[in-house]
């Protein structure tokens, strides 16, 4: 391993301590000078250092949330997203904590002037870490081994990531006679990608690479992902992993279930006035229904029917058979690109939370048609329904909307077999990011790697 290596977490912790005392020192300035001495009963000292300090473990707990304390490892512009909108939400919540303090609206351009001014920051701090980052720690040169399936489409993933990966060799271990060939060309990279080899070789170039310090990305199997969740038994002198493969404990869906409950009332109040003014966006378009009615599936494969503002054609799919959207797909409305743009389409579903058809977090609900037809090559489809279908889950935030249904169960999995109430919080903030900055779909970013210089050249086949 290299020895900076051991450094690099120390390295990002010590940007985000610095970052987040950067901001606080802002928030200090702007609170001193506009606000503590206008509110009615003016703070002593320590006073005025509590509403710093729980300005500061907002913008800790946002940041951390979405991301913006992940030097190195985010996009430039995916962690000034992350950062902006943690920012806004830290300064209106804290916006609101003043006005409470003060008894009163106070004045609102302060917040507005601290926003702008960390906004500025950290735009030109993200650059200049970035920039010192990578100097430091320039991109990973990798090997991919792989066995019965082309690694191409890993290979254009992580090639949109030049700054962090360097894919320099593509091996087919079917391709070498003995292991030990396949070893030799791991030791000059500094990380091996193992993808689908068959399980006893795959253990021993995992046994290898633990054994002589290199770093080894796992393309993980369902069964990898089902150990992920299980928990040591101690009773005995032999080591034993139980899996109890049961989906959530009671105390689990009954916190889930109430939470689903509270949060889907909060928001049917909240988000009233949008749905009205959609509702009549809808049918102001063409005269058609307003909400869209289809059968889907839930926990336990259970069939209900998933509410959703109408976004296509009244006679979409005219000729009886499920066809998924598509990029520009001609079926969507003028209303209906917009509305999907942004996900407000999705909102009528909080009337399936309340009847507990859905859950705020959960795997995505498919058409029945579509899981048989997805179940004749992924037999394990299935497992995701372990836990209800959800508004948004673990597969909608870090997915596209082309990531393929194996990569999307696997995701699901992972989110029923890590399962937390904290998990469930943060991915419905994350939600929020991909409302209002959308993920490329696979396709926009494989003509974007296509499209670069040289990104791809680095890339060639073991022979």
């Amino acid at each position: 391993m290299n020895k900076r290596d051991q450094y690099k977490r120390l390295f990002s912790f010590g940007a985000s301590i610095i970052l987040l005392g950067f901001l606080t020192v802002f928030f200090a300035f702007i609170w001193y000078r506009y606000y503590s001495e206008t509110i009615i009963l003016p703070y002593y000292r320590r006073g005025n250092w509590v509403v710093i300090a729980i300005y500061t473990i907002l913008t800790m707990i946002f940041f951390k949330a979405y991301g913006g304390f992940k030097v190195g490892y985010l996009k430039k512009t995916d962690m000034f997203y992350s950062q902006m909108l943690s920012i806004i939400c830290v300064n209106i919540i804290t916006y609101f904590q003043i006005s409470l303090i003060g008894r009163d609206f106070m004045k609102g351009f302060p917040i507005v002037y601290l926003t702008v001014a960390e906004l500025v920051f950290i735009f030109f701090w993200n650059a200049f870490i970035d920039r010192i980052y990578f100097l430091i720690y320039p991109p990973r040169r990798l090997i991919i081994l792989y066995g019965s399936r082309q690694a191409a489409a890993l290979v254009m993933k992580m090639s949109t990531r030049v700054d962090k990966y360097m894919i320099c060799e593509s091996v087919n271990i079917g391709d070498f006679g003995n292991e030990d060939e396949v070893k030799k060309h791991i030791m000059k990279y500094d990380g091996v990608i193992i993808c689908d080899i068959p399980a006893k070789s795959r253990n021993d170039y995992m046994k290898f690479c633990f054994q002589n310090d290199i770093r080894a990305y796992i393309v993980p199997k369902i069964s990898d992902i089902i150990l992920r969740g299980a928990e040591d038994i101690r009773l005995f002198d032999t080591p034993l992993i139980l899996c109890r493969n049961c989906g959530l404990t009671v105390e689990q869906r009954f916190i889930k279930r109430t939470s689903d409950i509270i949060i889907s009332l909060f928001m049917i109040i909240l988000f009233s006035p949008v749905m009205l003014i959609v509702a009549l966006a809808v049918k102001l378009c063409d005269g058609g229904d307003i909400i869209y009615r289809q059968k889907r599936l839930t926990i336990d494969n259970r069939e209900f029917y998933i509410y959703k503002f109408r976004s296509m054609i009244a006679d979409a799919e005219k000729s009886g058979v499920p066809q998924l959207a598509k990029d520009y797909d001609n079926r969507i409305t003028p209303v209906g690109k917009i509305i999907r743009s942004c996900r407000i389409d999705e909102l009528p579903q909080l009337f399936n939370i309340l009847k507990g058809d859905m859950s705020i977090v959960g795997p995505r609900p498919e058409r029945p048609e579509l899981v048989r037809e997805y179940e004749k090559t992924i037999p394990e489809f299935g497992y995701r329904l372990k836990v209800k279908a959800g508004l948004t889950g673990y597969a909608q935030v870090i997915g596209t909307y082309d990531t393929t249904p194996y990569d999307k169960l696997k995701m699901d999995l992972m989110y029923i077999e890590n399962y937390s109430f904290r998990l469930d919080l943060q991915l419905m903030l994350m939600t929020l990011k991909t409302m209002f900055f959308p993920n490329k779909t696979n396709a926009e970013t494989e003509k974007e790697v296509l499209g670069a210089d040289n990104d791809t050249n680095n890339t060639k086949e073991g022979r």
